[in-house]
């Protein structure tokens, strides 16, 4: 999967009202692509989360168009966007976003269970997906259970078990220490390459630059600059470490 996977032109988002109102994102143009890795930085309350929100189709701009597949989401009714969530977008959040009292199957079966799919389709995707992520031994298991890095693999799993277009990750690695952190950001790096997914990773890490194909920078709700790298590089790099 290749081109434009979501697109935003000239989006601004004003929050509250009165006293309290915000202008969060102002005239914000930007392009996702299949199989490339995005990295979104800025501080803390630079309009990061608002941008991935109205990308993933959780909000809807006060002004401005997104696309998403090419297909318009102006005018969409709440249903008509959750449709389009289920249907091109998954999501990973810092906080893993697991239920307790499910099995790590559960967990990442749910995804296809509130898409309709078919039970006995839906656990052979969950198993084959778990097992690409390697956490098959796993698959019993509560997220009390397990260790930071895994519950944040559970979260990815059920993200693209769904075969989602794109991937919107909120700060993955915010929670994990520095190795596991790496290895997230490899997981998601190969989700763009090898399944040609458009995916978006806001961060304030600059630890993550290196796994980027393109680093866009935010403040005050603008986009101030945008860089390219070659992640190749780092990843050799890790390898090499890895092996030392």
């Amino acid at each position: 999967m290749t081109g434009s996977i979501i697109e935003a032109r000239n989006v601004s988002k004003v929050l509250g009202n009165g006293p309290a109102r915000v202008q969060a994102l102002k005239d914000v143009s930007l392009t996702l692509n299949g199989g490339e890795l995005t990295v979104l930085m800025g501080p803390s309350g630079s309009g990061k989360t608002t941008l991935l929100s109205i990308l993933g189709c959780m909000l809807a701009p006060t002004d401005g168009t997104v696309r998403v597949c090419g297909a318009s989401t102006s005018g969409a009714r709440a249903e008509e966007l959750a449709k389009i969530r289920r249907q091109h977008i998954g999501f990973v959040f810092q906080s893993y976003h697991l239920f307790a009292t499910l099995t790590v199957a559960e967990n990442v079966r749910l995804a296809l269970d509130v898409r309709g799919e078919h039970r006995l389709k839906a656990i052979v995707k969950t198993e084959e997906v778990l097992a690409s992520l390697g956490l098959t031994s796993k698959k019993a298991s509560f997220p009390r259970q397990l260790s930071g890095g895994e519950q944040q693999r559970v979260a990815i799993a059920r993200a693209i078990v769904a075969e989602p277009s794109a991937i919107l990750a909120d700060e993955p690695t915010a929670s994990l220490d520095a190795a596991n952190g790496q290895a997230i950001m490899t997981i998601l790096h190969a989700i763009a390459k090898e399944r040609g997914r458009a995916v978006l990773v806001v961060t304030h890490d600059p630890r993550l630059f290196g796994f980027a194909d393109r680093i866009v920078h935010i403040e005050d709700g603008s986009l101030t600059r945008e860089e390219f790298t070659d992640p190749q590089v780092h990843l050799m790099r890790s390898s090499v470490t890895r092996a030392q």
